[in-house]
């Protein structure tokens, strides 16, 4: 059976956009995502980012999912030591009664944000802490209420909102084996631990009422083009924001940049590389190469997509020639 794929879509806002033409891009790839057969559509919680839409990440997903109607809609994640989890189970139990049957709930532990914006954000500096305490707590807000249960999650209690763990270290890994849940691992910008996760993950997995085996989806940055050239154009976009977040510089998101990396001092060059590894550039075959190497050595049950791609509709071109491969597959 072919290997599902799905996006992952940070809302870009481009030099000389804006939030609101990115969350109009948005609506678009997830209207020709579910054209093109891809199994779910996420949006992520980062907060303070200049170049990134979707802060107020569960406004977006109903943004999504009202103007979509087959694929799965959710949170690439939800950062939930930001949120009280009462608030959170009310949220998506909320979107799940306006759109049953199609939301997702991905969970994180990472602030999404700076110091400052914790701080803003009213974050403790240990709210990490009690994250999986927290992720159990939101877990019996979705069970159904018992007698005498005094805080309930209206509307959440007794909907069938799925729950994934997010991470990109061995913790994530950890707990969801712990609580049997699927585990979305983030090899789309921290690659190092990827193999120890999901060792991790696969033998210390406790099956659970939610699932059964364990259930794994990695992300993966493609950029695909007609050409091997081009697609290695485009992609010098997400490069220069890399750099310019490591570097302290967020900001929107850079048009491509002929020879960017021959740029590159040898440390942010190495940076790059090492961030980005697990990044498909090319035309259909060197993509369709690369993802059956990818699913090959990792055993992905799915593949979450991520295209940071200045032109929108290069962008899309990249998901479409993305979903030809995987029918390659």
């Amino acid at each position: 059976m072919a290997v599902p794929f799905s996006v992952l879509d940070l809302s870009p806002i481009v030099q000389g956009s804006t939030a609101a033409q990115a969350m109009q891009n948005t609506l678009d790839l997830a209207r020709h995502a579910e054209r093109w057969g891809y199994q779910r559509y996420w949006l992520a919680e980062h907060h303070g980012m200049p170049g990134i839409a979707s802060a107020a990440t569960s406004v977006v997903i109903g943004h999504v999912a009202a103007g979509t109607s087959r694929i799965r809609v959710g949170a690439g994640g939800i950062m939930l030591p930001n949120h009280s989890p009462l608030v959170i189970a009310e949220q998506f139990g909320t979107l799940a009664s306006l759109y049953p049957g199609r939301i997702d709930l991905g969970l994180g532990r990472a602030p999404g944000s700076d110091q400052a914006v914790a701080r803003a954000l009213r974050r403790s500096p240990a709210a990490a802490d009690s994250f999986p305490q927290d992720v159990v707590e939101l877990l019996a807000y979705f069970a159904p209420a018992q007698p005498g249960q005094i805080v309930r999650a209206v509307p959440g209690e007794g909907l069938d909102v799925p729950v994934w763990i997010l991470g990109s270290s061995l913790f994530g890994a950890q707990l969801a084996a712990a609580l049997g849940l699927p585990f979305a691992f983030a090899s789309h910008f921290a690659p190092r631990l990827l193999t120890q996760a999901l060792e991790v993950y696969r033998t210390q997995f406790q099956p659970s009422p939610r699932l059964e085996r364990p259930y794994v989806m990695l992300g993966v940055n493609v950029f695909a083009a007609e050409s091997d050239a081009e697609a290695r154009r485009l992609f010098t976009s997400l490069q220069q924001a890399f750099v310019n977040l490591r570097s302290g510089r967020p900001g929107l998101l850079p048009p491509p940049v002929e020879g960017y990396e021959a740029q590159l001092s040898p440390m942010d060059r190495l940076g790059v590389a090492e961030t980005l590894a697990c990044s498909m550039v090319g035309s259909a075959d060197t993509v369709r190469r690369g993802l059956a190497a990818f699913i090959a050595t990792t055993g992905a049950d799915e593949l979450m997509v991520t295209s940071q791609i200045f032109d929108h509709a290069a962008r899309l071109r990249s998901y479409e020639i993305t979903a030809e491969v995987r029918e390659m597959l």
